[in-house]
């Protein structure tokens, strides 16, 4: 119990000869009289009263959870709070907190002015504590008023001031409640706004804090304890204060509820004997505290908190989105599905350790909806120092995965030849556009060093003895020939194939790349190559766009979002728009069979640079592409099925010099697609569609089987045609 000061007891004297003459008066006014004054609100009026107590906005605590509703990632709370109903509380603790507060409550009509006048007079004559005098409803108002998040911080400040004035206030706004709300409204609200220490604002979260269950679950005794803490909560604190204070003080109130009626006398005694017993739990604050080490969901909250700071549905400002995140008390359904998630962070650090300075950065996304589904890195996401010299590693907050606040991403090599692919497609080429690819290619662009021949930029294929030679769009793709599909940039223009990747979704966040596409991309001939920085987010929603038959989404990190009403916010909906012909992302799909070690529609695949994914996926239709950038210094798989789309970028993220070798390929190609596994895994098994005749043209090659040809091959039946036929629809 706190001692009274001499200036808080003045105070009481002042405000008890106030509220002594305003007793007398009212005792002394004929009751017509009385009725008159109280309907011309001479104690209070509802419509005047300020809005935070009319419709309350005090801040709650909001909630994130994986895309299957249960799973909770972690809640974000300048206070740790959140609205329950009364109904959803249980009876002993709602008795418990009307004996020891306010056991007249039911009776009094916002003001006790018999209690207080006791109260104020033991505060005066007797020097050793102070006692309140306030109903539950004056308290109501107090802490409403304190922590009104509409309000500045010195209107805050003066909910709580010592003075008359505030009190005679406190008292009107109480008043005007009662002539609106009904006891248990009151009660409810009270109940869902009282601090319980430790950081609880409200029952239900002072029932996790103290004992990690809900306040339907709370029993006798340990709603008696909880109801004890409100009158000073620092100090009857069992977890930070004086735990046999605490249990002194729940003696108190199960002495009261026994002489309230709300329990027996017997029921009062077997409650205090009972033991303390604690189970506290911390509630998870921000995205810090959502990475636990082993799912890596931190970097994907940070990935929805810098999501949600540029909606202006929550604030007209960033400052408003983020305190409305904090505060709001919002319901938000994200899209992380947590067995990909699981999968991802458990292959990432697979590859690379946590303590490795080299990353394998990796992102999931699903196609014609844009929803990510899983982002995963060898780092914590952590504030945590790191040894010396040791900059992201093991922890860092930096969005290794996605991008921005001055991560540029890595060059992902020769997965842009999809772009080169497209553009060329796009522009009436077939995919039977055929180049006898040579070992080097002299260009029409300017070079100098080892990359030039006479003055000019001279490409080179990595392995002269299995990629020279005639090569078509499938087998280009397939064995990743640079001639290729430098020549076919060339015959295209480069500076379509950069507007392509843009509209796919490729953003230049490196200055230098900015400019090149801005101001020269049509000398942009190394850009099919892969030399642009990207991100593992930014080229899986890429390759999801052509997975999704030319339909782009944005990405998103959110299912949805509903208020603490109940309210779902117009926010988080697929953001779609069709960006290819579907003809031509049908044709893209059918090249891209070829590196994963499957068969195009057409037979024109001969050999695959991650032939393993087939294996892996068990013949299940997949497609994707490769890239190693120059001397091997990131290396990158990017594989796709209608359902999922997954990319995967190994490189050293603090330092481009160093170059992670090529035999990490392998286990980049192995760790995506057993992430796409674990996606597809129970899920229907799909085909692509099949390309028009018009954008297959004539292949040098014979193809295998036509698939146009009418005529049924021997041995099928008319079941298996018409399955066949499906498929190739889509």
């Amino acid at each position: 119990m706190a001692t009274p000061t001499p200036l808080s007891r003045l105070f009481t004297v002042v405000l008890a000869g106030v509220l002594a003459g305003l007793v007398l008066a009212v005792v002394a006014l004929p009751g017509n009289l009385l009725l008159g004054l109280a309907a011309q609100s001479a104690l209070g009026n509802y419509a005047s009263l300020p809005d935070a107590l009319r419709t309350p906005a005090t801040p709650q605590r909001s909630y994130l959870y994986a895309n299957d509703g249960k799973t909770l990632l972690t809640t974000f709370y300048d206070i740790n709070r959140t609205d329950v109903a009364l109904a959803e509380i249980a009876p002993v603790m709602r008795q418990a907190i009307v004996a020891i507060e306010d056991r007249r409550f039911y009776d009094h009509g916002g003001v006790d002015l018999r209690g207080m006048l006791r109260a104020l007079v033991t505060n005066v004559t007797e020097g050793g504590t102070e006692q309140g005098g306030s109903t539950l409803t004056m308290q109501y108002v107090r802490n409403v008023l304190k922590t009104d998040p509409s309000r500045t911080a010195e209107e805050r400040a003066a909910a709580t001031e010592q003075t008359v004035v505030r009190k005679i206030q406190e008292i009107r706004y109480a008043n005007a409640l009662e002539q609106r709300l009904g006891k248990d409204e009151i009660l409810n609200r009270y109940l869902n706004i009282a601090y319980f220490g430790s950081g609880a604002y409200g029952i239900a979260a002072a029932s996790q804090r103290y004992f990690s269950k809900t306040p339907a679950e709370l029993t006798l005794a340990e709603s008696a304890l909880l109801a004890g803490l409100v009158q000073s909560p620092e100090a009857y604190s069992p977890i930070d204060g004086d735990a046999e204070a605490a249990l002194a003080r729940r003696g108190h109130v199960l002495d009261a509820m026994a002489e309230t009626g709300a329990v027996t006398a017997e029921q009062a005694a077997q409650a205090k004997a009972e033991e303390l017993t604690l189970d506290p739990s911390e509630q998870a604050n921000g995205c810090a505290a959502s990475d636990d080490g082993s799912d890596g969901w931190g970097f994907f909250c940070d990935y929805l908190r810098r999501w949600w700071v540029d909606q202006p549905e929550f604030g007209d400002t960033v400052d408003e989105r983020e305190q409305a995140l904090r505060r709001g008390g919002y319901t938000v359904v994200t899209t992380l599905d947590p067995q990909i998630q699981a999968t991802a962070q458990q292959q990432a650090t697979e590859v690379y350790g946590y303590d490795n300075p080299r990353a394998l950065p990796i992102a999931a996304v699903e196609p014609g909806t844009g929803r990510v589904l899983a982002m995963a890195v060898n780092r914590h996401y952590s504030l945590d120092a790191n040894p010396d010299g040791q900059v992201n590693y093991p922890n860092t907050v930096n969005p290794l995965i996605s991008g921005g606040g001055g991560v540029a991403g890595y060059q992902a090599g020769s997965t842009f030849k999809l772009f080169t692919m497209l553009a060329a497609l796009e522009s009436g080429r077939p995919l039977a556009t055929g180049f006898d690819a040579p070992s080097r290619l002299p260009t029409r662009y300017a070079a100098d060093g080892d990359s030039s021949c006479g003055g000019r930029w001279c490409p080179a294929n990595a392995n002269p003895d299995w990629m020279d030679g005639y090569r078509m769009m499938w087998d280009g793709f397939g064995r990743s020939v640079n001639t290729y599909f430098v020549w076919l940039a060339e015959q295209v223009g480069p500076e379509k194939v950069v507007e392509m990747a843009q509209r796919l979704g490729i953003t230049f966040r490196a200055s230098s790349d900015a400019n090149f596409a801005a101001d020269d991309a049509a000398n942009w001939g190394a850009f099919t190559l892969g030399v642009a920085a990207t991100t593992p987010l930014d080229l899986a929603n890429a390759y999801a766009t052509v997975a999704a038959e030319g339909t782009y989404c944005a990405p998103v990190p959110v299912v949805s979002v509903t208020a603490p009403d109940g309210e779902r916010l117009p926010v988080g909906d697929p953001s779609c728009r069709q960006v290819l012909d579907a003809d031509v992302a049908r044709a893209a799909t059918d090249a891209a069979r070829c590196p994963v070690g499957q068969q195009s529609a057409f037979g024109q695949c001969n050999g695959g640079t991650a032939t393993s994914v087939n294996r892996i996926l068990d013949g299940r239709p997949v497609a994707g592409k490769t890239g190693s950038s120059d001397q091997a210094a990131t290396e990158s798989f990017v594989g796709f099925t209608p359902q999922v789309a997954v990319a995967g970028i190994a490189a050293n993220p603090d330092d481009p010099t160093d170059s992670v070798g090529a035999a990490v390929q392998a286990r980049v190609i192995d760790a995506v697609a057993r992430i796409i596994d674990t996606a597809v895994d129970g899920e229907p098994e799909q085909d692509f569609a099949a390309p028009s005749r018009e954008l297959v043209g004539t292949p040098r090659r014979p193809v295998e089987r036509d698939p146009f040809d009418d005529r049924r091959p021997a041995g099928e039946d008319l079941l298996s045609d018409l399955r066949r036929w499906f498929q190739n629809r889509g």
